[in-house]
Formats: C-alpha cells, structure tokens, sequence
C-alpha cells in the first residue's frame, strides 16, 4: 500500500511539478508571507520544510531566515526548487531528496518546521506530524498549511479531489487538524483560515485525473453550484465555474 502510495505521488508530481509550482495561486507571495509571520521567522532561524514541493515556501523562507532546508520524494520538484532558488539569487538554501517518515534529521535540527499543501496526501499525517515535532528544538514552531474544507462537507470534497489528483488521501477538517496537532503533543495552536480562488478549468488544466474523471469533476462542480455541495462557495462568472478553495495554517509553538 505504501509503495502504491509512493508510486502514485511520483507519477501525478512528476507531471505536476511545471504547471503546479506556475500556479497563480500556489505562487502568491501574500499567502506564502502569511505562513512566514505566523511561523515568527527571524534572521536566527532555520527552517524545514516538508515535502517542499517546488520550493516556493522554503525560498519565502530563506529570504527571512539564516537558512532553510527542503525535502521532497519528487527529483523533477526539486529541479523546479533549484531553478526557483537561482531566480531569485538566493544563496542559504540546502535541497535533499527523501521521503516521510522518518525525516533524515537528528532530534532538535530547526526552530521552524514547515508543510504546505502536503498533509493531505499523507497517508499517515500524524506520525508525519510527529517527526515535525521531532526534529523542531524546543521554543521554535511548526506550521502546517493544507486545504482543511468543513467537517460536513469533507468526504464529498475528498472524493472529488481523489479524481482530480490520484494522489490525494484526504484533507482534514480544521477541527481535526487541532485534534492531530493535540495528538501529537504539540500545544493548543493558532489557526488561521484563507480561501484561494480558483476557476475549475485553470484548475483541471494542472492536473492529471484519469481518463473520463475531469468530466466526472465537472458535474459534482455543476451539482455544488446549486447546493454547495463541495463546500468551496462555486458560482458561475464570466461563462466560468469559479470557486474559492478552503485553506487553513495551524501553528504551534514547540515547549519540550
């Protein structure tokens, strides 16, 4: 299962790493400074961040920090990270290839430890969660920043993200979220809500589903503009199905 797992996210992020890390939205540096503020980065810290993706978080980082460290299982993200990090002439940025758990760090390696728009492809995010903990020394933060769609809109959310993207287990509620976070002996966090707006074509345009599914997407689209059935406030603008994804970031601070 956890190799089928594996091969999955490989597949869909391989093809993903281009149009994903060129989103609009994924890219917004309003959003990716939000997670920075509520980390409280400082010129002191280094950083971790998780499934890093194509490096827009760790880079946002960097440029607030003494150093920051992406991971991720995906080599064709890390080629976009490194090519992110040339842009932009940063220099106190390490890359390494791996996946998670276990992270490849010793106890107490950072004082931030990040994650975005990765938890819900995890198919064991609490004990992702902590080794976060694990390797964020006491009195620095971890920070976890995922679409989070309401309790009693999630499973019909879920099973339309699982056909848009393979890859995708489930996003969790925000309340299971600070479960999750309680559960990993991280104190009471802060939690912050966001909304990012998409329109569903630019959207489907990004990703790979199987054959036949965007159709299928489309439909539970056009259902939630009538019910909101999905939970993501769809209207239809312009000729356009536009919708605003919900996102949240919970941060803790790390006591022992």
């Amino acid at each position: 299962m956890e190799r089928e797992h594996q091969d999955r996210i490989l597949d869909q992020f391989s093809r993903q790493a281009v149009p994903f890390g060129g989103s609009p939205q994924i890219r917004d540096e309003v959003a990716l400074n939000r997670i920075v503020d509520l980390a409280e980065a400082g010129l002191s810290d280094t950083v971790l961040d998780v499934a890093c993706g194509p490096g827009l978080l760790a880079c946002a980082f960097a440029r607030a920090t003494r150093h920051a460290t992406g991971v991720d299982v995906t080599p064709k993200m890390l080629e976009q990270a490194r090519e992110l990090q040339r842009k932009q002439g940063l220099e106190n940025l390490t890359w390494q290839e791996g996946n998670v758990p276990p992270l490849p760090y010793a106890d107490s390696s950072f004082s931030i430890v990040s994650t975005r728009f990765a938890f819900h492809h995890f198919l064991d995010p609490l004990a992702v969660l902590k080794e976060m903990r694990r390797v964020c020394r006491p009195g620095g933060r971890v920070v976890v920043a995922d679409t989070a769609p309401a309790l009693i809109k999630a499973d019909a959310f879920n099973r339309m993200e699982q056909l848009r993207d393979p890859s995708h287990v489930r996003a969790l509620s925000p309340g299971e979220l600070l479960e999750l976070f309680a559960a990993a002996g991280l104190p009471e966090p802060h939690l912050e809500s966001d909304a990012l707006l998409y329109d569903l074509e630019s959207f489907l345009a990004r990703s790979f589903p199987k054959d036949g599914d965007a159709d299928r997407i489309r439909q539970l689209f056009a259902e939630s503009l009538q019910s909101d059935s999905l939970g993501v406030a769809a209207i239809r603008k312009d000729g356009e199905v536009r919708f605003s994804f919900p996102t949240v970031i919970v941060a803790s601070l790390v006591t022992s």
